[in-house]
């Protein structure tokens, strides 16, 4: 449903809660789509997908740019921010409420006393590149839910590692919640569609592509057994000019390292960090051990 008026834009709790109030009453469900802003086809993709769920009820999506993911040296002051052609891609989408809060609105007071701890599995791949990194992300999206109180939230896989944190956020603490993970949405060349790809110039863009490259090796390679998968990967590495390398995992979809003799039909994720010139690009694919997918 595209709608021909621009979203209710909603800045603080007060106001939330007294636009969600009539839906809740009617028992309508309310679907809920997390954003940081900056947003693309990609995040076009996770809306329409929440659109679909929610049926008649609201949909609402929130954008916030969250210090607490960001760790020293990151880039929150750079990230872009662009309320305006936001909430025209939530219209297309058939958003019915954009939730903007300030940073004091979400955090008065200043950084919480209270986080969540994300546990073990926020220490590996992307959390033991960005320490503290899934403590902001799992804290703010434990206020979000809070405050929106969605029936059903909308991630996509692209952030594989975050969707299963929040999966285990949400069964461990009993949220009553409903977190679907949408495909990642890809640019024609394979790349994944993300806010931080307009960093790159040019001749970044072609080498970025790689990356999706290294992923199919793998997937292909995986029909032989993860040590084939891993060694199409490097092969297909070794040839990816400006790719500078964070980390490689063949996993399974609990993101647990698969063992070299993992047989034929166990489900896989392979994860691939690296940066294309000062850009840090994070990406995944679904696999098969000895399948063809």
């Amino acid at each position: 449903m595209t709608s021909t008026t621009l979203p209710a834009l909603v800045p603080d709790r007060a106001g939330l809660a007294e636009r969600l109030a009539p839906h809740r009453a009617a028992g309508s469900t309310v679907a809920f789509v997390p954003t940081m802003g900056a947003l693309h086809d990609g995040h076009a993709s996770l809306l329409r997908e929440a659109r679909e769920r929610a049926g008649d009820g609201p949909l609402v999506a929130s954008v916030f740019v969250n210090p607490m993911q960001f760790g020293e040296g990151e880039d929150l002051d750079r990230y872009p921010r662009t309320l305006d052609a936001d909430l025209e891609v939530c219209r297309a989408a058939g958003v019915d409420l954009v939730f903007a809060p300030s940073v004091d609105e979400v955090y008065p007071g200043g950084t919480p006393q209270v986080t969540v701890d994300p546990g073990p599995t926020a220490e590996v791949l992307e959390g033991a590149s960005r320490p503290g990194h899934f403590r902001g992300v799992l804290t703010v999206v434990a206020k979000l839910f809070g405050l929106v109180r969605p029936d059903v939230a909308v991630f996509g896989e692209k952030d594989y590692q975050q969707l299963v944190l929040i999966r285990r956020m949400v069964a461990d603490l009993c949220l009553p919640v409903d977190v679907v993970g949408a495909p990642t949405h890809r640019e024609a060349d394979g790349l994944a569609m993300s806010s931080r790809n307009r960093y790159l110039d040019e001749e970044q863009r072609r080498q970025a592509a790689a990356v999706n490259g290294v992923l199919r090796a793998a997937v292909d390679g995986a029909r032989y057994g993860v040590p084939a998968a891993l060694d199409a990967a490097r092969t297909e590495l070794r040839s990816a000019l400006g790719v500078d390398l964070d980390y490689l995992a063949l996993t399974d979809p609990d993101l647990v390292d698969l063992p070299d003799d993992a047989p034929a039909g166990t489900p896989g994720r392979v994860l691939i960090a690296a940066r294309v010139g000062t850009t840090r690009l994070i990406d995944n694919l679904p696999f098969t051990v000895g399948g063809d997918d």
